[in-house]
């Protein structure tokens, strides 16, 4: 007789273009920038700026670059990546467990992988978005998807969410093994460079909407955790992996990326940062990216090459990036421990 399967693991990732094909690329870009809490102005202004403006121009460029990641056999990196993770947990979580993957934008849907579960009859669910740092646009962005769908459910199994692990030990531990494979002494400087967030999102985490964050943060923030303050916690992992790897203080830079319009997002920008590090006369920089837990466009070709290339024409001689979490084991580990609750 078959055991029954009585827990639930949903790892939910940002997502991918099905293909690198204008078509394909332009439909992830509208599914993605039309959610009220990525872009969060009037729908309509929404629906204006991103069905009008920004994903007919930006998809040709996008999908140019997204052909340059892409491998032929296993097509999106972030995808076989995140196939893998999923695989591996499944490994280590055994038959008691069913772990689905689903993607916040495109395919696989989070809509299909709790459809797969619903007819599970499952005692548990626990749903672990793949991102370190708790943001509303991400993790806000997951749960309110997932709640949005079970709310149909004639049952209700035992649901929990995992809402950030930004400094989660056996995590630092992985980012600090892969930093240790380079040579940490011939590095100038270390950059520890974050997607960026529009400022006003940070303060909606208030609920009174008092709540007026400065463009750098505040000070508090830059040197404490806080539960929900998406710069408190990339702050709170880049002084982990500091801690972890004796890096002097003044050594490093944390800073963010890929903005989007003329909105202000949290400051500093990765490229001022560059252009200030090589007017200083940094030469090599060894860069961390730790919102990203696999590979994808803003690790290999944001900061391997658009960033490398801008730096190189600033002064500056060497970009090396710090590998991504992948499915290094130590990674499974951390993920193994995020669904089995366990405390860091």
């Amino acid at each position: 007789m078959t055991k029954k399967v009585t827990k639930g693991i949903l790892l939910v990732q940002l997502g991918t273009p099905d293909t690198p094909s204008t078509p394909d690329v332009r439909k992830y870009l509208i599914e993605f920038l039309m959610d009220g809490r990525v872009m969060d102005i009037p729908y309509i202004n929404r629906t204006l700026l991103v069905k009008g403006i920004i994903a007919p121009t930006r998809a040709p460029k996008s999908a140019k670059v997204y052909e340059t990641i892409w491998d032929k056999e296993t097509g999106s990196p972030l995808m076989y990546y995140s196939l893998l993770q999923k695989e591996l947990l499944q490994q280590e979580l055994g038959d008691d467990y069913h772990v689905e993957l689903a993607m916040r934008y495109q395919n696989p849907s989070i809509e299909q992988a709790l459809k797969n579960m619903e007819g599970m009859l499952l005692d548990s669910i626990r749903v672990i978005p793949l991102f370190p740092q708790y943001a509303s646009a991400t993790t806000g962005s997951v749960i309110d998807r997932v709640m949005e769908l079970m709310r149909t459910w004639q049952y209700f199994p035992e649901v929990s969410f995992v809402n950030s692990y930004c400094d989660h030990p056996l995590m630092i531990d992985v980012i600090a093994d892969n930093a240790k494979i380079h040579d940490l002494t011939k590095y100038d400087h270390y950059l520890f460079s974050y997607h960026g967030l529009p400022v006003r999102q940070l303060g909606k985490v208030d609920p009174s909407g008092q709540l007026n964050c400065p463009q750098n943060g505040c000070e508090s923030c830059r040197m404490e955790s806080k539960p929900y303050c998406y710069l408190s916690q990339c702050y709170a992992t880049s002084r982990a992996i500091v801690n972890k790897l004796g890096l002097k203080e003044g050594s490093y830079t944390v800073c963010f990326q890929s903005r989007l319009g003329k909105t202000p997002w949290i400051q500093p920008y990765t490229s001022d940062a560059l252009h200030d590090l090589a007017k200083r006369g940094i030469k090599k920089l060894l860069v961390f990216s730790p919102a990203f837990v696999a590979d994808c466009i803003e690790t290999l070709d944001e900061i391997s090459v658009e960033y490398a290339h801008e730096f190189k024409a600033a002064g500056g001689e060497e970009v090396q990036l710090v590998e991504s979490l992948n499915d290094n084991p130590k990674w499974i580990e951390t993920l193994k421990s995020l669904a089995l609750n366990n405390k860091n």
